[in-house]
């Protein structure tokens, strides 16, 4: 009878994936091979380490022992809620992961505090940089920091960081290759500021904003004037309206188009509605419907017969992972 001993390398490899960090350094004392395969550049691709409460010392061990050149995405848990003797996120430790992880392209940063970790310290090398429930500092994203910071960044998420206003949304507009925006209950941004950054960030092709304070209506506006070329748009449909779908009506290149509750106003278009503004638009072919309790009722009946050409999605709030942006 086979055993684990028996499968091939790339099987055991696919296995060792699924496992945290710190149960994959253990797997590699049982053997010579599986201490070889734990070596391997594949296994260290992307790494997850908010499971762990971890200390300074050991993530320089893992940096470098493990990740270096191998590295292409981490997800990176801070202490912001941990008391002032929790060991911080620093510099240095920023700073390292651009020198030594030359191929790191993603960096998600969990419950951290940035206020003292300048903005520039970050990898230069990252395409999609992910804030959740972070702190930051007033001068941290303003548009007069240094221009040539980040200059590949394509994708930020703003999930819950609560210093994050109307000037910080203001200084992503010298990200000159972001293509993707992501606001997640950043409460301090106006509509002002919204249709005033949006004015200069009109190459943006997706855009998501959910939990803010902002109406749909408003923030159908500002795109309808500024992101004439926005191919994915997201948002909570609190102030949505049959006016504010007016406001997209004929948008040339946008392909998916989801609207999450659960918050249902009187003013909340009805499904016909929805459908009539639709089909203005030549290159939609994803609807999604989010949490407004539509699933397996008539106003699901309508949306589909009325956009055959189109995928639509109607289902349950998603879970609160605060994975909704993927």
């Amino acid at each position: 009878m086979a055993t684990l001993f028996d499968l091939p390398d790339l099987v055991l490899l696919e296995i060792f994936s699924y496992l945290p960090v710190r149960d994959r350094i253990r797997i590699s004392r049982v053997c010579h091979r599986w201490k070889r395969l734990v070596d391997d550049r594949w296994l260290w691709r992307h790494v997850d380490l908010t499971l762990y409460t971890m200390r300074p010392k050991v993530m320089w061990h893992l940096l470098r022992r493990y990740m270096a050149s191998r590295l292409h995405s981490l997800r990176l848990g801070g202490y912001l809620f941990s008391g002032s003797q929790a060991p911080q996120l620093s510099p240095a430790l920023m700073r390292a992961l651009g020198q030594k992880c030359p191929n790191l392209k993603r960096l998600c940063l969990h419950v951290a505090d940035l206020s003292m970790v300048p903005i520039t310290s970050l990898p230069s090398t990252l395409r999609t940089l992910e804030l959740h429930s972070c702190e930051i500092s007033m001068i941290w994203l303003q548009k007069e920091q240094d221009p040539t910071v980040l200059p590949l960044l394509e994708c930020i998420v703003l999930d819950r960081v609560p210093a994050f206003r109307d000037e910080h949304l203001q200084g992503l507009t010298r990200f000159r290759a972001l293509r993707s925006l992501v606001l997640g209950g950043t409460y301090r941004v106006t509509e002002t500021g919204l249709d005033a950054s949006l004015q200069e960030l009109s190459y943006l092709q997706r855009l998501e904003v959910l939990g803010c304070t902002l109406s749909a209506d408003s923030t159908l506006l500002a795109i309808s004037r500024h992101l004439r070329d926005v191919r994915k748009i997201r948002l909570t449909v609190g102030g949505l309206s049959a006016q504010g779908l007016v406001f997209l009506e004929g948008m040339p290149v946008l392909e998916s188009l989801c609207f999450q509750g659960p918050l249902i106003t009187p003013e909340m278009p009805t499904p016909a509605q929805i459908v009539s503004s639709c089909l203005t638009m030549p290159k939609l072919r994803v609807l999604e419907v989010q949490g407004l309790g539509w699933e397996g009722q008539e106003a699901e009946k309508v949306l589909c017969k009325g956009l055959p050409h189109c995928m639509v999605i109607v289902r349950a709030c998603p879970k609160e992972s605060m994975d909704w942006w993927m």
